[in-house]
């Protein structure tokens, strides 16, 4: 069908307010049709234009060559250029004229061709002609103008290459993320076509059909097109407007690259100069922009690509092991193994792993063999310990001798050095490489294994509550070889006593497989521990038991299981008294001795809380639970137990024989003496000490020699407490109701007038405030009775001392009942 053309040019002389008319329109193309397209066909010329420009000059000014799709879906293809004046128009001797052809909706360019390969028709006129003309979209068969030397183009232009075709690449999507168009900088609109006719190639032709675009224009900012060029001095407004921007006619970027490995890929293949591996990766199965397509088939063609391009080559082949033949797959797997390439990255040898994994049993040995070898020898020299390696049975033959020759040095040598901090992956790596190899490294393995076992726990440790990555490999390993596990869990079973928390931690998160024949109590106590913790919850008792059950193991024949149990159950913690008398009847002192854990029994002892003063004083029946643990400490563990630990179980054991028995004399001296070597003396056992002594001191029994001992120390502290036991409720009640004890404690408390500083105003305290109140509180006969008591005992003149005493407090209430009559009245 004959196509309707449309001619546009400058406004003529006189017809001031306009830019321009159309001086010819074909049919079925409508004034609004023609409103659409006027803006689309004005051309306004770069500055600078000579009033009377030389044909030469007049040829270097830009053409516009447009590609447009319209509102109602029609499409238009133009090129407006720059004309001789004859008079008036754009400038003094320059004018243009725009050759413009509507395409209706549906209808296709003459020979199916594309918009862009018009750039070069020689039927595009620069005048108004006066009858028909051909149509410039009919072409000749073959090469167009704009089709030729863009292989020389792409290489002249390889810095900008790669990025420019992602742009163009997403210019051309469907749906654009934000309308505004892409722009290229040259010095010839020639050179923006001949970007476009790159993007014809190398984009599928849907693409190509989306990309809107002009070649030439001086308000990017507004043009409605996907792709606009400009000339270099417009560069600037375009960056002002928010646009990218590539400016190919300057110095070339550096760096120059972009993220987007198909581009990147299909930039190779235009430095190639091989253009046609574009139609061949479309036949290949895949997404239109997938990189994996382009890159086999750049590959396949001996193109050298980057290790993102080889990567998605990879991972492509391995998703689709049967879309290659056997000759492509070779040559695929030649290009990836090429001992020419340095710069191979971790993702790259993954996806190589995948593939080998698609291509191994599917192929011939000596396809595959080439990529296992790569794959092993990065394993060892690249220490990429997340790779996925080949079956034991890939290097049967003459390729696995010459690998493990070349690589059973190295192995023996990394394996074999146990000083350095060598992770945990790499290790694991070293040990399945050298089973997969055939290497022996059996004098090795007990050291590698004693180095691997700590490492485990460290790195785990590192890794918080999540699974540590060398899990998987981890596993792996000992699934294939049996002596290392052996080894390794003996070794974990030997540290477990050490740190059983951080064991118990490990295997919460690694499921290390330990329920065959090997004994391995610890383990197996710190694999039982927090399923009892979960069930148990807080009876740590009842946890220990479990947990020593789970060992299979007595404490008498194991000692060092007691060790394991305690460390699990109160890691961080000191057992309470009932607790550490528990795990102290469980097993022998011996036991203890050897397991360690009689320290984690001293601790109880030392930390446990003051207890509470007896309710009805001191009587050989009463007991304490933590003095009683610290005497059978002293009893069981002489050898051990020392320095300050040892002094705060003796002040413990003193406390018992206070409350319970005959301590030897000196007893205030012995409890100053004890709590300086127990220094830093836990709070509670100071205050037990302390309340134990002053309770016997104020007991009716208690021994003249310690009393006086005790007021004349003059020791603060212990007076103070002394002071606060006198006036608690129990000496209180019995001063009250015992008229041997008041006259017991007003003769004590009369009787050291000058003993130090501190004794004597505690004493009249005491006196005034404590006794006075009980004695008021008793009747006639029971005062009668202290004062007899006190002349019985101490002398007619402390007697008379009493009934001064009590006769001032007696005429005080008299007074204070005078006076409030008195007052009444």
């Amino acid at each position: 069908m004959s196509l309707a053309q449309v001619h546009y040019t400058s406004a003529a002389p006189g017809d001031e307010g306009t830019a321009g008319r159309f001086t010819a329109v074909g049919p079925g193309v409508s004034g609004a049709l023609l409103a659409e397209l006027e803006p689309l066909l004005r051309h306004e010329l770069p500055d600078g234009v000579p009033d009377h420009p030389s044909d030469g000059e007049l040829r270097s000014l830009p053409q516009a060559f447009t590609y447009a799709i319209l509102s109602d879906g029609s499409r238009l293809v133009s090129r407006s250029a720059p004309v001789r004046a004859t008079g008036g128009g754009v400038g003094p001797g320059v004018r243009f004229h725009a050759h413009a052809v509507h395409l209706p909706p549906g209808v296709p360019l003459p020979g199916d061709r594309l918009p862009v390969e018009a750039w070069r028709s020689p039927h595009w006129v620069a005048v108004t002609p006066g009858g028909a003309i051909p149509d410039p979209l009919t072409l000749s068969p073959g090469p167009t103008a704009v089709s030729e030397g863009l292989d020389d183009f792409a290489v002249s232009r390889g810095p900008w290459l790669a990025a420019v075709l992602a742009d163009l690449r997403r210019a051309s999507e469907p749906t654009e993320s934000d309308g505004r168009p892409v722009v290229l900088v040259e010095r010839q609109c020639a050179d923006v076509a001949r970007w476009l006719g790159l993007a014809s190639v190398t984009l599928p032709r849907e693409s190509t059909e989306r990309l809107t675009f002009t070649t030439y224009t001086r308000l990017p900012g507004s043009s409605a097109a996907r792709v606009v060029g400009v000339l270099p001095e417009d560069a600037e407004a375009a960056r002002a407007a928010g646009l990218r921007v590539h400016v190919c006619a300057e110095q070339p970027p550096s760096g120059g690259g972009t993220d987007d490995t198909w581009a990147a890929t299909a930039a190779r293949v235009w430095r190639s100069r091989s253009p046609e591996l574009f139609r061949e990766a479309r036949e290949l199965p895949g997404e239109p922009f997938a990189a994996g397509p382009l890159a086999v088939t750049a590959l396949c063609a001996g193109i050298a690509l980057g290790p993102d391009g080889r990567t998605a080559a990879a991972g492509w082949a391995a998703d689709r092991p049967y879309a290659l033949d056997a000759k492509r797959t070779g040559q695929l797997v030649e290009a990836l193994t090429s001992p020419g390439i340095d710069d191979r990255t971790g993702p790259e040898f993954d996806s190589v792993g995948r593939l080998f994994g698609a291509l191994e049993g599917r192929c011939p040995a000596a396809v595959t063999a080439p990529l296992a070898a790569m794959l092993v020898t990065e394993a060892v020299r690249g220490g990429n310990g997340s790779l996925e390696l080949p079956r034991r049975d890939a290097f049967v033959g003459p390729e696995g001798a010459a690998v493990a020759e070349r690589l059973a040095p190295e192995i023996l040598t990394e394996l074999g050095d146990t000083a350095g901090s060598r992770a945990v992956a790499r290790t694991v790596q070293l040990l399945r490489v050298a089973r997969l190899l055939g290497v022996d490294d059996t004098d090795s393995l007990p050291g590698v294994v004693n180095h691997l076992a700590p490492a485990l726990l460290a790195e785990a440790a590192e890794g918080g509550t999540d699974t540590p990555g060398f899990a998987p490999a981890l596993l792996e390993l000992l699934d294939e070889q049996f002596e290392v596990r052996t080894a390794l869990l003996g070794a974990l079973d030997r540290i477990a006593p050490q740190d059983p928390g951080a064991v118990a931690r490990f295997l919460e998160r690694v499921a290390l497989p330990f329920t065959g024949t090997q004994v391995l109590p610890h383990l197996r106590m710190c694999a039982e521990v927090p399923g009892a913790m979960a069930t148990l919850g807080g009876d740590r008792a009842a946890v220990w038991h479990r947990v020593l059950r789970a060992a299979g193991l007595s404490p008498f024949a194991e000692p060092l299981v007691l060790r394991t149990a305690v460390g699990l159950v109160w890691e961080d913690r000191a057992p309470t008294v009932e607790e550490a008398r528990l795990l102290l009847d469980a097993a022998t002192s011996d036991s203890h001795r050897v397991a360690g854990t009689w320290a984690r029994l001293v601790d109880a002892a030392l930390s446990a809380p003051a207890a509470e003063p007896p309710a009805a004083g001191p009587s050989p029946a009463s007991t304490d639970e933590a003095a009683a643990l610290a005497h059978d400490l002293l009893r069981g563990f002489p050898g051990e137990i020392g320095g300050r630990e040892r002094a705060g179980l003796l002040l413990l054991d003193l406390v018992r024989e206070l409350r319970t028995g005959a301590p030897e004399p000196g007893w205030a001296e012995t409890v100053r003496t004890l709590c300086a070597q127990a220094e830093p003396v836990e709070p509670a056992l100071r205050e037990r000490a302390h309340a134990a002594l002053v309770e016997r001191l104020l007991a009716p029994d208690r021994p003249g020699a310690e009393l006086y001992d005790f007021v004349h120390g003059d020791d603060a502290e212990l007076i103070a407490a002394y002071d606060r036991t006198a006036r608690t409720e129990t000496v209180r009640t019995r001063l009250r109701t015992q008229p041997a004890y008041a006259a017991d404690c007003f003769t004590v408390w009369t009787a050291h007038p000058h003993a130090g500083t501190t004794w004597p105003p505690v004493a009249a305290a005491l006196l005034d405030e404590v006794l006075r109140p009980a004695v008021r509180a008793m009747s006639a006969e029971d005062v009668a009775e202290v004062e007899a008591t006190v002349g019985r005992t101490g002398s007619s003149g402390r007697a008379d001392a009493f009934r001064t005493w009590n006769r001032s407090s007696t005429l005080g209430r008299l007074g204070r009942r005078i006076a409030g009559r008195v007052r009444r009245g």
